[in-house]
């Protein structure tokens, strides 16, 4: 048989006061001397009564939660920000609720639909397509406060992420400076990631505009086991290619594994250029040539912005997505075996993107 739970009746009892007492001291509302304060704390703890948070959340209307979705934790900057989120949560007094979509949209939206249920007073979300997002069309209608990270701002909600496009940029220019006309984008599925096609969008610019050749795409999904194959049927097919920017750190520490078995030396045969700045790209050898971002400042911006709606503070101002990253030189990048490197172009390319990223 269950054990029975003490009551707030208990406690009061116990303490030798009044439930209204005991209510007041356990919501932190109303006036209580020292004494009764300390005599209604210690009749709790010892009956291991805990305060009901449904009766407190329909009493102040705030559970004290956020929720906070993201595509996954297998890529690291996805567990910074939720790490950084909660940091500032916790601060406050807030839990954070997590939820992973998977790169489904249906999961998405079935998250966001349950943390909304739930009564969260805020959401930190990484959407996989902001602007066809059938969860930010509800978390709209809801009015709720809410703050994107690494989506661009749609419905009016505010966004702490990178200019892809930018960003873009300095890979093909880091790619011109070593000589490379011929280079491939290796992208999750642009349906699952908008910052996916955002980058290739701002890739296949920047290279016509510098005269480098349309870059060749490779799509694949978030765990393909045949990336072995489609890299090797991708280089077949294009003899001529020689370095390959991969839409995430994640894809391109994947495609130098895959490119070493395929018997391609990193970077004499193939240069390969990341996007993220993780950790494991440095770990490496060679080194990761990469975009920096700074996911734990998007993290603790994010969830800053909503908790200062909600306790009626000072809203901080997004990061500046055109300097929220820097390009980080790394030797999986090298001169192409079939071009000739400008040393002084790459030098004037690069120079206004090795700046750390702007944090404030």
């Amino acid at each position: 048989m269950k054990p029975k739970q003490p009551t707030i009746k208990d406690v009061a009892e116990r303490a030798g006061c009044g439930i209204a007492t005991v209510s007041r001291v356990l919501n932190e509302t109303g006036s209580a001397s020292p004494d009764t304060r300390e005599r209604v704390m210690a009749a709790a703890a010892a009956l291991g009564f805990e305060f009901s948070a449904l009766g407190r959340s329909l009493q102040s209307k705030s559970t004290k939660t956020l929720g906070c979705v993201v595509p996954s934790l297998a890529n690291p900057i996805f567990a910074d920000v939720v790490q950084a989120a909660q940091r500032a949560a916790n601060a406050k007094g807030y839990q954070l609720i997590l939820a992973c979509s998977e790169y489904d949209e249906d999961l998405e939206l079935k998250a966001v639909r349950t943390l909304v249920a739930k009564q969260v007073d805020g959401l930190i979300l990484t959407v996989n397509n902001a602007q066809a997002s059938e969860a930010l069309t509800l978390v709209s209608r809801k009015n709720l406060p809410t703050a994107l990270v690494y989506n661009r701002p749609v419905h009016g909600l505010k966004s702490w992420a990178v200019d892809n496009g930018e960003a873009a940029r300095a890979v093909a220019k880091a790619f011109a400076g070593h000589g490379h006309r011929h280079t491939g984008f290796l992208a999750l599925r642009f349906h699952r990631s908008d910052r996916s096609r955002e980058r290739y969008d701002g890739y296949v610019a920047a290279c016509l505009s510098l005269g480098l050749e349309p870059p060749v795409l490779l799509e694949i999904e978030e765990q393909d086991g045949q990336l072995l194959d489609l890299l090797g049927g991708l280089l077949d097919r294009n003899k001529a290619l020689t370095g390959i920017f991969a839409s995430n750190d994640y894809l391109a520490l994947a495609a130098i594994k895959a490119a070493r078995q395929l018997g391609r030396r990193i970077p004499q045969d193939l240069s390969i250029v990341g996007f993220d700045g993780i950790s494991s790209g440095q770990m490496v050898d060679p080194n990761l040539a990469t975009i920096v971002t700074d996911p734990a400042a998007m993290g603790l911006g994010a969830a800053g912005y909503v908790l200062a709606l909600l306790e009626n503070e000072a809203v901080p101002r997004p990061l500046d997505a055109k300097r929220a990253f820097c390009f980080r030189t790394g030797g999986t990048l090298g001169a192409s075996s079939t071009g000739k490197a400008d040393d002084r172009e790459a030098a004037t390319s690069l120079s206004s993107f090795l700046q750390p990223p702007r944090t404030s």
